[in-house]
């Protein structure tokens, strides 16, 4: 499995949904959290093309959005491949 880095804010439950999906399915994570820190977040926007909301959730280099966009790969059968490819 590819490593997932996951950028999180402790109030959000689309974080918590978000890392639950990925606890579910055994993955390890690099969690961030962008808590309070401006600096942290604006490095996650531009990373994510400009997206400020959060989660924003990687797969090794490749952005693949925030909650609703994981469930919507998981729901289309895609998201385990993203996570398996070499």
């Amino acid at each position: 499995m590819r490593n997932v880095t996951i950028y999180t804010k402790s109030y959000c439950p689309y974080c918590q949904a978000a890392l639950d999906l990925l606890k579910k399915k055994g993955v390890n994570m690099n969690e961030i959290s962008v808590d309070g820190d401006r600096e942290g977040q604006r490095a996650m926007a531009q990373r994510a093309g400009g997206r400020s909301t959060v989660p924003q959730i990687f797969v090794g280099d490749q952005h693949i959005g925030g909650c609703d966009d994981m469930y919507a790969l998981d729901n289309a059968g895609k998201l385990d491949a993203i996570l398996t490819q070499p």
